[in-house]
């Protein structure tokens, strides 16, 4: 597995408590800032794989609006019942004001 860091977008790119879409080779990665921190995770519902068009940013969990299935945002782990299963997190490093997250290019 061929894992490189991709710059994505600016931290500033992303308002505090909100998230952001970008895609990285073909897939689309959902962006969160917590408190100044952002984190990645797979923009795909585990419960229906529907896009995860969540807009905020609840006490670190994201939620899916078609069915209200939440996910932690650190982890990618299923925290609110329809979705049982999480979905991917990716790595995060900010360099330079830059976000790069850390994807399996193959």
């Amino acid at each position: 597995m061929a894992v490189t860091t991709v710059n994505v977008c600016k931290k500033d790119d992303i308002e505090e408590g909100k998230t952001k879409i970008v895609e990285v080779n073909g897939r689309e990665i959902l962006l969160a800032k917590d408190q100044g921190e952002v984190f990645a995770l797979g923009a795909y519902c585990s419960h229906d794989g529907g896009r995860m068009d969540a807009d905020e940013v609840y006490d670190g969990q994201v939620e899916c609006p078609r069915h209200g299935a939440m996910f932690d945002i650190r982890t990618g782990e299923a925290t609110m019942m329809p979705a049982v299963y999480g979905i991917d997190s990716f790595d995060v490093e900010i360099k330079d004001g830059d976000v790069y997250i850390f994807v399996d290019m193959e």
